[in-house]
């Protein structure tokens, strides 16, 4: 008797076998990303306090979300988290550009200093947090000695609103430009030597081979960097809580340290999840916004 088996295999549609080999992988991410999410958008319609069982939530509907529509605190948060973001992915992606750039060649040292840019990465946020909180002290901080040293007055460096801020902001590049730096050289790295090699014979400066062909040739790595820094700004959390606590004021408090503060701090987490849904709507509408102009993917079936 013949065995089956291959005849139903040749009868079975490929759109049919493509989808049974993706679906283990889509049941995992199911169970693993949209069951929290579901679970989140279900908690943001309740009234619910820590300390007490998840039975006596009360179903408020869209309550917290019109309340959340008239917090000056959660606009605020918005607004420094846009701020924050603006100026740190600006300046993180035109350092972490230039420094791939000047050294992604051969030169004597280069390993080195590869290694020192990229230790940033290595170290804990919490310890990133405590250094730099102990070098902008007003009184022992390193800072502000060799400020003194130098004939200048000591700033308060985490008790001025502006100040904060900058501080907040420098920290998150000192930390996270060696990130995009990694994949910037990676990419260059990469790159076709002969592709390079036909613009140098064709005339190409140094400017022209950047700006026209290294760059272009790895845009789509620039646009997977811009968006993992962007998703990283709007969950950023550790640094700012040990550096500021969002202090002084609403100075430095992110959107995701306000949830967090909102949840254990003022105990109220149907509300914090709701600014949760906020936070993930942002994230969301941003990343496809960058995806749908630049469309990475594509850029890169065509090169």
């Amino acid at each position: 008797m013949s065995d089956p088996a291959p005849v139903i295999a040749a009868r079975t549609p490929k759109w049919i076998v493509g989808y049974l080999f993706v679906a283990p992988a889509v049941l995992l991410m199911g169970a693993g990303l949209i069951y929290p999410v579901v679970q989140g958008l279900l908690l943001s319609m309740q009234d619910w306090a820590i300390g007490t069982p998840m039975s006596t939530a009360e179903f408020i509907g869209a309550e917290n979300f019109l309340r959340m529509l008239g917090d000056e605190n959660v606009q605020e948060s918005m607004w420094v988290t846009f701020k924050f973001g603006f100026f740190t992915i600006t300046i993180e992606m035109t350092l972490g550009i230039a420094l791939a750039l000047l050294l992604e060649k051969p030169i004597r040292g280069a390993s080195i200093f590869r290694t020192i840019f990229i230790m940033p990465l290595m170290i804990s946020p919490v310890v990133v947090g405590l250094v730099w909180r102990y070098l902008y002290d007003a009184r022992a901080g390193w800072i502000n000695h060799y400020l003194e040293l130098a004939g200048f007055e000591p700033l308060i460096w985490l008790g001025e609103p502006h100040l904060a801020f900058f501080a907040i902001v420098f920290t998150d590049i000192w930390q996270w430009t060696p990130f995009v730096f990694i994949i910037v050289i990676a990419g260059l790295q990469a790159l076709p030597s002969e592709v390079l090699e036909a613009s140098r014979i064709d005339g190409a400066n140094t400017w022209q081979q950047i700006f026209l062909v290294k760059l272009p040739m790895i845009r789509s790595i620039l646009i997977i960097a811009l968006l993992l820094r962007l998703i990283d700004v709007f969950k950023g959390l550790e640094v700012m809580l040990i550096m500021t606590e969002g202090g002084p004021g609403l100075a430095t408090e992110l959107l995701s340290l306000h949830v967090y503060k909102t949840a254990f701090d003022a105990q109220q987490l149907g509300y914090a999840a709701a600014i949760s849904v906020l936070l993930l709507l942002i994230v969301f509408a941003l990343s496809l916004a960058i995806l749908l102009i630049s469309n990475p993917m594509k850029t890169r079936a065509d090169v």
